[in-house]
């Protein structure tokens, strides 16, 4: 009765987080469509820039909150278990002060250290100092999500996802309108309203948490008034068993942006030894890899993150309670879920790669192709990020940073050559070799540590790959179908396909999932049944 409830603790806080990522990845791919159109004939130059201070900013933000949620919410999960809400509640209060000190101190030094960064662009100055000011206050927002998960409760993490990325995109669609199409600035000035942006989406998830913490404040309050009150732990020791439980987690959230920051540096680089480009062709062509393509691949990778966030406190319960079989069939059924989510998602996204593309970003051959590369490379990515939280929520931190390093460092060898044959596809194909490398030691060291029966695992991971197979060949079929039916690239006709062939793509992958009963023993009876009734399924 104890498995299946933390079976159903981890697909409810996997839907809530599931859900909260994936709307906020939908919507902050969807802003770019009047975004990208209102910046003209500048908006390859426009999404570059932005793409460019976001990488960076990406680096500081890991820095200041990428293991707090994960790491507050393992060490809270864990004197959970042991009935000390007051030393969960003394780690929460201690740790948001230092989070608050940290968050200055990067504020400070992105601020400081732009003009070094900028590659001798000063447009990106003030870009990096106007995402700098987000970081003043995302720590402690990070702080509070961590707080809720630790209690297995992934709703207010997931609804201040919302919140924030809602009122970032309100402020940065009508900021970047009257900037550019009203009071007709130079698209510099748009792009430098749309990164401030970020502070103003930051204030809202803040202060929606907060709220959130005030009306539960009772509650929580009741259960430090029931804690056993045994363990003796000073708070400079909270802090440290925070900061030692971050470090991995900060490690190997920098490491997915580290990939991006090596692309970023060195694609200008290789592709000028490549061929005569100029550096606005440099820039149009990394804009199609890493900011277009990876804008829409990160709806998917966004479903690995949700599942990772709501894996690690419930590893971390069962190592608390040093219980071997339910940590190994919660390391299982986390892979599966991956696996069953990941694979549809991957080979679906590329079947519709050129509606999805023409939907968002107008024709583009190029970027359609990039596109459909991107996601596949984005299957490496998910499995990348969802073992090295496995092995952090089971305490094995310095294997997933030796492992993430040992990927980084393949990525390194590996982006000269391929990005001089292969060009914008050069950097995707050694982001993608780089972390299936490193996802496979992290998986091969899971099986011979613990000795997990994987025997089940692979039967049903085949079942999910020949059926997300069958569901990519009937989808292209369809896509192919749809424009020899209704040639040209209009956005409408593109909306319309495009939906046609997910709902078609879907429905099979679940329907067949349920004929071989994978749907049963994955999402569990009851999700099932629904699912049963709702397409009358026998």
């Amino acid at each position: 009765m104890k498995e299946q409830t933390m079976k159903e603790k981890m697909l409810r806080g996997s839907a809530w987080m599931t859900a909260g990522s994936i709307i906020s990845r939908i919507l902050g791919a969807l802003y770019i469509i009047p975004w990208y159109s209102w910046f003209g004939s500048d908006k390859l130059q426009a999404n570059a820039l932005y793409t460019k201070g976001y990488t960076v900013y990406s680096i500081f933000l890991m820095i200041a909150i990428s293991g707090i949620p994960s790491a507050v919410a393992k060490q809270v999960a864990h004197y959970n278990s042991k009935n000390e809400y007051g030393v969960s509640k003394r780690l929460f209060k201690t740790s948001l002060m230092a989070l608050f000190i940290l968050g200055a101190v990067c504020t400070l030094i992105f601020g400081l250290i732009a003009p070094f960064i900028s590659q001798g662009d000063p447009r990106m100055v003030s870009i990096y100092r106007s995402l700098a000011l987000a970081l003043l206050i995302i720590p402690s927002m990070s702080l509070l999500r961590g707080y809720f998960q630790g209690f297995q409760d992934m709703a207010p993490s997931a609804l201040s996802q919302l919140i924030e990325q809602f009122l970032r995109i309100i402020y940065m669609l009508l900021a970047t309108y009257i900037t550019i199409k009203v009071m007709g600035l130079p698209f510099e000035v748009g792009v430098w309203q749309s990164t401030f942006a970020a502070f103003i989406g930051a204030v809202g998830g803040t202060l929606l948490l907060v709220g959130y913490y005030l009306k539960h404040k009772k509650r929580l309050d009741e259960l430090v008034s029931q804690s056993n009150d045994q363990l003796e732990i000073t708070n400079k020791t909270l802090l440290k068993e925070v900061l030692y439980q971050a470090l991995p987690f900060i490690f190997i959230a920098c490491a997915m942006s580290m990939f991006n920051l090596v692309d970023q540096f060195t694609f200008p680089v290789i592709m000028q030894q490549a061929g005569a480009y100029s550096m606005t062709q440099i820039n149009a062509l990394y804009a199609l890899f890493a900011g277009n393509a990876n804008k829409l691949i990160m709806i998917v990778v966004a479903l690995s993150t949700a599942m990772a966030t709501t894996a690690i406190p419930l590893l971390s319960e069962a190592v608390a309670r040093r219980d071997s079989a339910l940590m190994k069939k919660q390391l299982l059924e986390s892979l599966e879920l991956l696996f069953f989510v990941m694979l549809p998602a991957v080979f679906g996204m590329a079947a519709v790669s050129r509606p999805l593309y023409l939907v968002f970003y107008g024709y583009e051959a190029t970027g359609i192709f990039v596109l459909a590369i991107s996601a596949y490379v984005a299957l490496a990515m998910g499995l990348f990020n969802v073992l090295g939280s496995l092995l952090q929520g089971i305490y094995e931190n310095k294997q997933a940073i030796k492992y993430t390093t040992l990927g980084l460092g393949v990525k390194l060898v590996l982006q000269y050559p391929l990005t001089l044959w292969l060009g914008v596809f050069g950097p995707l194909l050694a982001t993608g070799i780089a972390m299936s490398w490193a996802s496979y030691l992290m998986l091969r060291f899971l099986y011979l540590k613990y000795n997990l029966p994987t025997g089940q695992l692979q039967v049903n991971v085949n079942k999910m790959f020949i059926v997300a197979l069958l569901m990519f060949g009937v989808t292209l079929l369809f896509v192919s179908g749809y424009y020899m039916v209704f040639p040209g690239n209009s956005r409408l006709s593109a909306l319309v396909g495009l939906s046609l062939a997910a709902g078609i793509g879907g429905y099979l992958y679940l329907l067949a999932c349920f004929k071989l009963g994978l749907l049963q023993r994955i999402l569990g009876i009851k999700v099932t049944s629904k699912l049963q009734k709702i397409f009358r399924w026998k």
